[in-house]
């Protein structure tokens, strides 16, 4: 084969990164039809969140928060496409050489999505595709730089640019209106009314205040913290939910099962452990579904099963302690949220809620398995990484509004405050070095939700420091003590700086 090459060595770099994405979209499209998960992309991100170490991702979740997954899986697009770049360069000086490495890319795809929990060999299958494709277009376009014409090169570059194009949009079909799509099975559940309703919170449970936080979070507006890079898209005809472990019988419930069992409803506030002070990872909503301690004594639990082990489909963990389940609090799964089925990126079809808990241990998103066991027995997801044991979620309060500007007068200064199953039973502001100020408090009906507070302050021109402090049902205030998130959740005053004018 004649190696002299008319295209130069940019050209050469620019057709593998094209290529190489181009076969990316086209991996993501496969997997799309079968296991999104399995994408290329979505598995070594994946395979990086397992490996990197503990420091290095709290650091990179302290940067830039939320933003840390598409951030991980632009770096690694990025990546794969300076990886093809390579490629292109190695088939310049010969195509085994630009084969091997395209190769390489391939297997480290495919294993990372082999080695994913819940997913088989054929997990590897869009990496493969992925490659074989780029290494086809590199085929192609070796042959088409060998003929020297312009118009053959950029019919390249167009054809495999609108076949990345076309991939990546039928990708977006698939996974919300395709084959792929599980919002036809939301569309065709129906809950019932609930058996046992939540006790309404009372005529002034929402202030209405602007900039004030509502007392039931939108759906749309619930944040969302979890490791699944892919949100899980599970079909609801063929899911169950398995108890098992130290009980006297392993169960199986259906969808169906669950939702001819009594239902309750309930308001209740999640908050992730990650939520520093004054952040904004926590909510409130209705939920509807099962007791989880009516269904665990179905199962028959050994008195000596001090931990509920729960399992994601995606194969993420969490652990409980099971007293914490049977003491009377609303432990549920959750199959509504809100008067609607649980949305997907919320765990659909079924998901954990353990009122007074942080989510790392007891909100786990769909649901599949209930294990029974021990905390010596077992480490869940997050306790091999560093975070403790489940403690009880910290007395927390923010400030909604002001957050930095104010006219002079007369400011409505509110916000939100929680301590989970225990409830709160006051909330004082203070303005600069001043005196501590009792605030008023909105309704409740349990001390499983947040709870409004709101005070008029008599703002003067200048620079003033807003300083907010809750206590809790037991009659303990907020702790002033600044701690980080780990290992058991932050703590400290929240206080907000605001200018007057």
């Amino acid at each position: 084969m004649n190696t002299t090459h008319p295209a130069g060595a940019r050209a050469w770099a620019l057709v593998g990164s094209v290529s190489a994405l181009a076969g990316l979209a086209v991996g993501h499209f496969a997997a799309a039809f079968a296991a999104p998960r399995a994408a290329p992309l979505s598995a070594l991100a994946d395979a990086v969140i397992a490996v990197v170490p503990l420091e290095v991702s709290h650091w990179f979740i302290d940067l830039v928060g939320t933003a840390d997954k598409p951030l991980l899986i632009a770096g690694l697009a990025i990546g794969l496409a300076v990886a093809g770049a390579v490629a292109g360069l190695a088939w310049r000086r010969s195509p085994w050489i630009g084969l091997a490495v395209l190769a390489v890319l391939g297997a480290i795809g495919a294993a990372a999505a082999v080695s994913r929990p819940g997913l088989g060999a054929g997990a590897a299958v869009p990496s493969i595709l992925a490659a074989v494709l780029a290494a086809l277009a590199l085929t192609w376009w070796d042959l088409q730089s060998r003929k020297r014409t312009v118009t053959g090169r950029r019919g390249f570059l167009g054809l495999t640019a609108g076949l990345g194009a076309a991939a990546v949009a039928g990708t977006w079909w698939a996974t919300r209106v395709g084959p792929a799509a599980i919002e036809a099975d939301r569309d065709a559940i129906t809950l019932p009314e609930p058996d046992v309703p939540a006790v309404e919170p009372g005529p002034v449970a929402d202030f209405e205040q602007a900039g004030l936080s509502s007392y039931w979070t939108p759906n749309g507006e619930f944040y969302r913290i979890d490791t699944a890079i892919t949100v899980p898209r599970i079909d609801v005809d063929d899911w169950s939910l398995r108890v098992h472990g130290m009980v006297d019988g392993e169960r199986r419930y259906t969808m169906d099962d669950l939702l001819g069992r009594e239902l309750i409803e309930r308001d209740i506030t999640l908050c992730c452990v990650s939520n520093q002070v004054g952040g904004d990872l926590v909510g409130n909503a209705r939920w509807l579904g099962v007791s989880l301690a009516d269904l665990l004594a179905e199962a028959g639990v050994d008195p000596g099963a001090d931990q509920l082990v729960s399992r994601s489909s995606d194969g993420w963990t969490a652990g409980s302690p099971t007293d914490l389940v049977f003491d009377g609090r609303d432990a549920m799964i959750a199959l509504g949220m809100n008067g609607a089925p649980l949305p997907v990126d919320h765990g659909w079809p079924a998901r954990l809620v353990i009122p007074g808990l942080y989510g790392y241990v007891s909100a786990t998103k769909w649901l599949t398995e209930l294990e029974l066991t021990t905390f010596d027995a077992y480490d869940a997801y997050w306790i091999t990484r560093g975070w403790s044991t489940p403690r009880p979620i910290k007395t927390q309060s923010r400030i909604d509004t002001p957050r930095s500007k104010a006219d002079s007068g007369t400011v409505v200064v509110a916000g939100v405050a929680w301590a989970q199953h225990r409830g709160i039973s006051a909330v004082e502001l203070r303005v600069d070095n001043g005196d501590w100020r009792q605030c008023a408090l909105s309704d409740v009906a349990t001390g499983d939700t947040w709870r409004q507070w709101l005070i008029e302050w008599e703002a003067e021109p200048g620079e003033h420091t807003l300083t907010v402090r809750a206590t809790d049902g037991e009659g303990i205030p907020q702790t002033s003590e600044e701690q980080g998130v780990v290992p058991d959740g932050a703590t400290g005053l929240h206080s907000v700086t605001v200018t007057v004018s």
